[in-house]
């Protein structure tokens, strides 16, 4: 190392994931401690192995305080940081109340108190900042982290914020910050309203289980990718976003659910159900994934079909399910890929449709790629709606089939042997899915 040019170095150093091997490394030689103080990001995170030794009282005493390896690393950088990144592992989601001191506060770490005693002075700077709390100390106490960080970082970018009870009391207006993540986070923000107006040129936005909302409405001008998953059940749901164009929405059943995106071509919805779905045009829709419990009836009222060229279904549920149904409704698929219980509900319908003179001779023109996850309970119904969907897709060149991985490799095997047997002009793939 000693050999490498002082700018190579630098740049290796601020490639490491963990700041600790940083400190690990300027323990090692003079020129390398010299040169890790040039480092202008810090990346920290609390291992579920620190956080057991210091409750262990054989060990509590020979671990440094996580906020205080903070205070020291950042104190001995040279310069201003452009990114930080602080914060507990994800096994420490797992810990319960009932094994935890919830009274400690030293890994609150949107505590107000402890970010306002660096963020003013690396702040200004400051192009990323990513803070992950540990819940159990966090979720009772409620932070204004969220107004400090809108008063001394005027460049900031991106934030993240997981783990948390935030207020957007005192917030002002953040002109450049253009992504935002908050996950596992109680907002006191019930319809976003606040979120809208203080965050205007957001393009990126991904919310992740945040909880405390009411009516919550997105309405933001220069968005074009969005993440949403929803932890309870709000009254009515909206998004107005005039740029959006990748959309990933995952909630339980609003009353009403109202997307205004006219330029949306990547749509992914996960949906129980609700009681009003209205979608304004979607002349740009091309890729679209579906999962619901009530697939069939979600497929019958989604008014914009004509459009995907990629389409991808599931269901949580057993339910009716006609793959006659899904092509009427989106003609012009290209790709289809059937997740594994809407996969088994269409072998029920077609069991049960056999034989009906008027659905024989069907035709599906355009269809190009199948990828189908399959349980294989009756290998024979299988084989034979593969055999059924052979027939009627004169454009079908390439299947894949995904194999559940505790079925039989030899069982897997002999369909897959069968099929190609059958139709020699399509490429087939054998894969497996599942854990």
């Amino acid at each position: 190392m000693d050999e490498l040019p002082p700018a190579l170095v630098l740049e290796i150093l601020n490639r490491l994931n963990n700041t600790t091997d940083l400190a690990r490394c300027r323990l090692t030689s003079k020129s390398l401690n010299s040169i890790a103080a040039e480092i202008r990001s810090i990346h920290l995170q609390c291992s579920f192995d620190r956080y057991t030794k210091s409750r262990s009282p054989v060990t509590a005493s020979q671990v440094t305080p996580f906020k205080e390896i903070f205070r020291t690393l950042i104190s001995n950088t040279k310069h201003v940081v452009d990114s930080i990144t602080i914060g507990v592992e994800k096994p420490l989601r797992g810990i319960s109340f009932d094994d935890a001191e919830d009274e400690l506060d030293d890994l609150y770490l949107t505590c107000v108190d402890f970010v306002s005693e660096w963020l003013p002075v690396h702040g200004r700077q400051l192009r990323s900042l990513s803070i992950s709390d540990f819940w159990i100390q966090s979720c009772w106490r409620q932070s204004n982290v969220l107004s400090l960080i809108s008063s001394f970082c005027h460049h900031l970018e991106e934030v993240e914020l997981k783990n948390t009870w935030l207020s957007m009391d005192g917030l002002n207006k953040m002109h450049n910050l253009t992504s935002l993540t908050l996950e596992f986070i109680r907002l006191e923000d019930e319809n976003l309203s606040k979120l809208n107006d203080c965050f205007p040129f957001l393009r990126v936005l991904i919310l992740n289980e945040v909880g405390g909302l009411k009516e919550p409405m997105i309405n933001l001008l220069h968005l074009t990718t969005c993440q949403w998953t929803v932890s309870n059940a709000p009254l009515s749901l909206s998004i107005s976003a005039p740029k959006l164009v990748k959309f990933k929405l995952n909630c339980v059943r609003p009353n009403t659910l109202l997307i205004d995106a006219p330029l949306l071509s990547d749509f992914s919805i996960t949906l129980s159900n609700t009681n009003h779905f209205l979608v304004k045009e979607l002349p740009n829709l091309r890729t679209l994934k579906i999962e619901s419990p009530n697939l069939g009836r979600f497929i019958s009222i989604f008014p914009f079909g004509k459009t995907v060229n990629s389409l991808s279904l599931d269901s949580s549920s057993k339910e009716e399910f006609n793959l006659m149904s899904v092509m009427d409704a989106f003609p012009n698929v290209r790709s289809l890929t059937i997740g594994h219980l809407a996969w088994s509900e269409a072998e029920i319908q077609f069991q049960h449709d056999k034989g009906r003179s008027n659905n024989g001779n069907i035709a599906i023109k355009g269809l190009k790629q199948i990828t189908a996850h399959l349980v294989l309970a009756e290998v024979e119904l299988t084989q034979a709606l593969i055999f059924d969907i052979l027939g009627r897709c004169s454009d079908l060149s390439d299947v894949t089939l995904l194999v559940h991985r505790n079925v039989d490799s030899i069982i897997a095997s002999n369909l897959m042997a069968k099929c190609m047997a059958c139709n020699a002009r399509v490429r087939w793939r054998l894969g497996n899915w599942g854990q």
